[in-house]
């Protein structure tokens, strides 16, 4: 069980309005979750401080057991860098009677980023100028999973992205929230034959 924080404010600034807005609990602390896959085990910490609803939703996607049997449906190669795709793939049908079942209220969730020394995440906020960068909490390094883009400042619900190295050029453009802590080399050796067995809550 994750510790629940009632979700009573109206403000569109603040991550509880999204939690009430999108009808899921706020978890506003780091949590470690399990993937296991057909080419093995690895360990996620998830950035619930800093991103409280892109971390919430993401549980509840787990605990909902979307990730279950999922594929791996995309793998880009570019420059040696590698962008892993899982999750349920809006062009699926399973998406939308997954969307229907669970009574989602969007199909996408708001940007969120995180700036240094600003108490509260932003969202919907897009950074325009690369200098910006370097305030941010969450960047693009190897074994960072974030939300696939649903639009210019919206992350998809149900899609993620583990990435293999950094990538300055992305920072401040998805909603980072978290990275691989154990076993990165599992996730370097899977292909698009390869799916999800299940995602676990540790902690």
């Amino acid at each position: 069980m994750f510790v629940v924080q009632a979700c009573s404010y109206k403000n569109n600034n603040d991550s509880n309005y999204y939690c009430q807005k999108l009808k899921f609990n706020c978890i506003q602390s780091n949590k470690i979750v399990n993937f296991q896959t057909t080419k093995g085990d690895f360990e996620v910490k998830l950035f619930g401080k800093n991103n409280p609803v892109t971390v919430s939703n993401f549980l509840e996607n787990i605990e909902n057991n979307i990730y279950v049997n999922q594929k791996f449906y995309k793998i880009i190669m570019f420059n040696q860098i590698s962008f892993i795709h899982g999750g349920v793939n809006p062009e699926n049908k399973l998406y939308i009677e997954l969307k229907q079942s669970l009574n989602k209220t969007s199909p996408s969730i708001p940007l969120e980023i995180k700036f240094k020394e600003e108490i509260k995440p932003r969202y919907n906020y897009q950074i325009k100028n690369p200098s910006e960068s370097k305030n941010l909490v969450n960047t693009f390094e190897n074994g960072s999973i974030a939300m696939v883009k649903s639009g210019r400042k919206k992350s998809s619900s149900t899609e993620f992205f583990f990435v293999t190295s950094k990538i300055p050029e992305l920072d401040g453009r998805y909603s980072i929230f978290g990275r691989i802590i154990k076993g990165l080399d599992v996730l370097k050796k899977i292909n698009q034959e390869d799916y999800i067995k299940s995602v676990q809550i540790s902690n």
